[in-house]
């Protein structure tokens, strides 16, 4: 102990270095301090060894200190940086062992300068999604444009992203852009995803009801859509012109001819609004959807404004779907007076149409494939078809080869139909996606009245929801019903 105190004091006589709080710690424990005063730079000092007196081996310093720069005194550089290791004696310790890289904070990273306005407008919208999942941020514009590019069921996925990134952005609020969510569920034909999104809207304006009867409408659910409406009304809200444009067409998607007429006659009588010609189509849709050709004449006939060339052709158009030719041509002529182009173009001479090769579009497993039936991707599509097309038969299914216009033999007819393209993509949809899930297709011409009816008995016997979506409109199989009502 004596000597440590001479060391002590001696130390202390000597001008030590400018630095604070520099120690050595030794092996008894104590602290040589050096005040913090400024040193001339020609002097430098390096740990001390100290003797122990328990052992002879010289002891490592757990720490240095700084010692001054001979060019600068006000730098000071680092001798014996770090603490000494310990001898380790694991046997599986290996000092030449790399340590793991450190890991890489992409939060900080600067996202990359990219208008998504841009690809949006060129239609790349997957990598649009890409960039905003890496720090771009997207204005409330950019939102609208994305919304409006998911305007099919094969973008269903990509909606949800979008409104997964609507939901973390400062636009979350936007009545406007909510609205957009619930017309990108419509169009992609799931109406489960809308309604979920149009019951959690705190707010909500005329025009999210109008998109949900629509919705309903569209999707060949007409009686949800009236539900709907009721329960607008028991809230207090006033139906507007617009509104019964909507409450007509879920009408018409459900055959309800009395609700019809109940709705066109409260529209004067309870809300004081002076019907218009689209409230007229609406009433004429409903009747010539149900089959009441004659009542729909005489509703022309007895309306207070002069019927338009698309009055007279709707009825045309159902007059000829329900075999009524004598309506039909009278329809006619009446529709050329107004319009004789629309009347006269399938009479005059034209060079036969040009034929568009069949393509489908199948969503599934975040993923769009398509199928011509000329050239299937898969091949096991045709054994899944087969195999299925016997099921049909046993559960009553006969080929109706009236929709093949070609002439070749009945057995080579039943091929052609057996093997339409969205039979194909539907039987590649069964084998590659999970039992139970449904399938959305896309057709880009109208599904002809055989198919109609074999994806009808097919959704029965495979128990899914087949969603096929051609140039006309959604078609919802389900239970071996479809939700068109067999009118398309």
């Amino acid at each position: 102990l004596l000597s440590a105190f001479a060391l002590r004091v001696a130390m202390a006589s000597l001008m030590s270095i400018h630095r604070a709080g520099n120690s050595i710690l030794s092996p008894h424990n104590f602290k040589v301090l050096f005040p913090p005063h400024h040193h001339p730079s020609h002097l430098s000092f390096k740990p001390t060894t100290i003797p122990s007196s328990s052992s002879n081996r010289p002891f490592k310093p757990l720490c240095s200190y700084a010692v001054p720069n001979n060019t600068n005194p006000t730098r000071v550089h680092r001798r014996h940086a770090g603490f000494a290791q310990r001898e380790n004696t694991n046997p599986r310790y290996n000092p030449q062992t790399k340590p793991p890289p450190p890991h890489k904070n992409t939060q900080n990273e600067t996202p990359p300068n990219v208008d998504l306005m841009s690809l949006c407008q060129e239609g790349k919208i997957k990598e649009a999604l890409e960039f905003m999942s890496q720090g771009v941020c997207a204005d409330y514009r950019t939102f609208e444009a994305l919304l409006n590019s998911c305007g099919n069921p094969n973008s269903l996925e990509f909606g949800k992203r979008i409104h997964g990134f609507l939901i973390r952005s400062p636009h979350v609020a936007s009545i406007e852009l909510k609205n957009k969510l619930i017309e990108m569920y419509t169009k992609c034909g799931s109406m489960s995803d809308a309604r979920r999104m149009f019951d959690r809207m705190r707010e909500r304006n005329m025009g999210s009801w109008h998109l949900m009867i629509n919705g309903y409408a569209t999707n060949g659910q007409g009686g949800d859509g009236l539900l709907l409406f009721e329960q607008m009304r028991k809230e207090g809200l006033w139906p507007n012109e617009e509104t019964f444009v909507a409450v007509l067409s879920a009408c018409a998607s459900a055959v309800a001819v009395e609700e019809c007429s109940i709705h066109f006659k409260s529209m004067e009588n309870e809300y004081e609004i002076v019907p218009g010609i689209e409230h007229y189509l609406g009433v004429i849709d409903v009747l010539g959807k149900a089959g009441h050709v004659n009542e729909a004449m005489e509703f022309i006939e007895n309306m207070p404004i002069e019927p338009t060339a698309e009055i007279w052709e709707a009825l045309m158009n159902f007059a000829r779907i329900h075999g009524d030719i004598e309506l039909e041509d009278r329809a006619e002529e009446l529709l050329a007076a107004l319009d004789p182009s629309k009347a006269m173009a399938d009479k005059l001479p034209a060079p036969p149409p040009k034929k568009h090769s069949a393509i489908n579009m199948l969503e599934g497993k975040n993923r769009v494939g398509e199928y011509r039936s000329t050239n299937p991707y898969k091949g096991d599509a045709y054994e899944k078809l087969k195999g299925l097309n016997g099921q049909m038969r046993e559960a009553g299914y006969v080929p109706d080869t009236r929709y093949v216009l070609h002439d070749i033999d009945q057995e080579a007819k039943e091929q052609a139909l057996m093997y339409h393209s969205e039979r194909l993509a539907i039987a590649y949809g069964l084998i590659s996606t999970p039992a139970r899930t449904p399938l959305r297709i896309i057709k880009n011409l109208r599904i002809c009245g055989d198919c109609h009816n074999a994806i009808k008995i097919m959704s029965k016997i495979v128990g899914r929801e087949l969603i096929v979506r051609d140039n006309k409109r959604f078609h919802h199989f389900k239970d071996g019903k479809c939700s068109c009502r067999d009118y398309w």
